[in-house]
């Protein structure tokens, strides 16, 4: 058997063989607890859904990224495997990290996103309505691009009377940005009623123009509605976020302004043959008004006034005669039932004054015994006050007194019981 090493010597063993077989390392994963030490490093820890791992870049390296790590944040860290021998734990030493996806653009997107948003430039409240029938629409795209003749083919297929114009402005590359913004603001002077943003697809760096902070805020700022249709369905810019509506492509954004024209033909049809049949029910409406018509002026004739007077008359007396032998029933029952009540209450009286009187006969007699007991009651006085049978001697002088009398008497003798 071997002899046994030292905890230090097996964790340099360790380390010596992580650190030479995992020298260059590229991982993803998501951030957790990042903390940025006073020294100037940066510590957190790189997860995903099963398993976790320390991560620390050094203070030099830390400097040089180009943006800062938040929790939650789905990244790829390059650097090497190296383990801390006093702890015998590993980690790893980043060199490098990058955001996970697109790069730092996929970040400047989601930074620019949050700012926005918590500034309110994504409420519905911002939102401006479309009009039904737009008849003049500004295109800020490229001349040259397809985007253009897609929404012209649309607009001519399913609104023929509404105006395109054109303003031709950059879509790419690092002027766009600036044009798009002076395109938008050129928009504002035409009188037109829709602005629509239109670019085809591209890489994220080809659409990056519609992610500028300069071209969201021209866009919010605008007193025209507005219709961003930037790339395919997939993509999202943050002017999808800032207009008045989103399309998903050039095309659809013109489908979403204009009225369809043979939707709007069968509309008139349905309301053409709605307003026949309500003219139809019109007519048939004001025909049996004038059937009714006849019917209450013979209603109004003398005859049937005289008739209906009469009828009117006997109805009274009637209801009269009624009222007046319901009435005259309900007198006799409350009569009835006052007599019950009174009787009731008469004989309650007389039974609360028996007992009362018993009571009292009661407590007469109670206290006629107790006063012929007091009569046989007398008490000793000596010297003109109460005194104990016990402390009385022979020859005392006292007094027997009772309610009615009072005796003198002398002690002659005294027994013992």
């Amino acid at each position: 058997m071997n002899s046994p090493i030292s905890v230090t010597k097996l964790n340099n063993q360790i380390k010596s063989l992580l650190e030479s077989t995992f020298l260059h390392v590229r991982v993803e994963g998501e951030v957790s607890r990042p903390t940025y030490h006073s020294s100037g490093h940066l510590y957190f820890t790189l997860k995903d859904a099963d398993s976790a791992i320390s991560c620390v870049m050094f203070k030099g390296n830390n400097q040089k990224l180009p943006f800062r790590l938040e929790d939650g944040m789905h990244i790829i860290v390059f650097g090497s495997i190296s383990l801390y021998a006093p702890r015998g734990s590993y980690q790893i030493n980043c060199l490098n990290i990058e955001p996970y996806g697109s790069g730092a653009l996929a970040l400047a997107y989601e930074q620019l996103k949050k700012e926005l948003e918590a500034k309110g430039y994504f409420d519905s409240t911002n939102k401006k309505s479309l009009p039904k029938f737009p008849k003049k629409i500004a295109l800020i795209t490229s001349a040259s691009g397809a985007a253009i003749e897609d929404m012209r083919h649309v607009a001519a297929k399913r609104w023929p009377l509404v105006k395109l114009i054109l303003i031709d402005s950059l879509v790419q590359g690092k002027e766009a940005a600036p044009s798009i913004v002076r395109s938008i603001k050129k928009a504002q002077n035409l009188s037109v009623d829709i602005i629509i943003l239109a670019r085809g697809g591209g890489s994220v760096e080809d659409l990056w123009a519609f992610n500028e902070k300069e071209v969201a805020l021209a866009l919010f700022e605008s007193k025209v509605p507005t219709i961003s249709a930037i790339g395919h369905e997939i993509d999202y810019v943050i002017t999808d976020f800032i207009a008045d509506k989103r399309a998903p492509t050039p095309s659809a954004a013109m489908e979403i302004a204009l009225p369809d024209l043979n939707e709007q033909k069968m509309s008139i049809d349905y309301l053409s043959e709605s307003l026949l049949k309500k003219v139809e029910w019109k007519i048939g409406f004001l025909f049996e008004l004038i059937k009714q018509m006849q019917k209450t002026l013979i209603y109004k004739s003398p005859k049937s006034k005289l008739k209906y007077k009469l009828e009117e008359i006997l109805n009274i007396a009637k209801s009269l005669k009624n009222s007046f032998t319901q009435r005259v029933q309900k007198e006799e029952f409350l009569l009835k039932e006052h007599s019950e009540t009174l009787q009731n209450s008469l004989r309650k009286k007389l039974y609360e004054k028996e007992l009362n009187l018993k009571s009292l006969m009661s407590a007469y007699e109670a206290k006629s015994t107790m006063f012929k007991i007091k009569e046989s009651f007398a008490q000793i006085l000596y010297e003109g006050k109460p005194v104990n049978l016990n402390e009385l001697k022979v020859k005392d002088e006292i007094e027997i007194e009772t309610l009615k009398r009072t005796l003198g008497a002398k002690i002659v003798k005294i027994k013992e019981n």
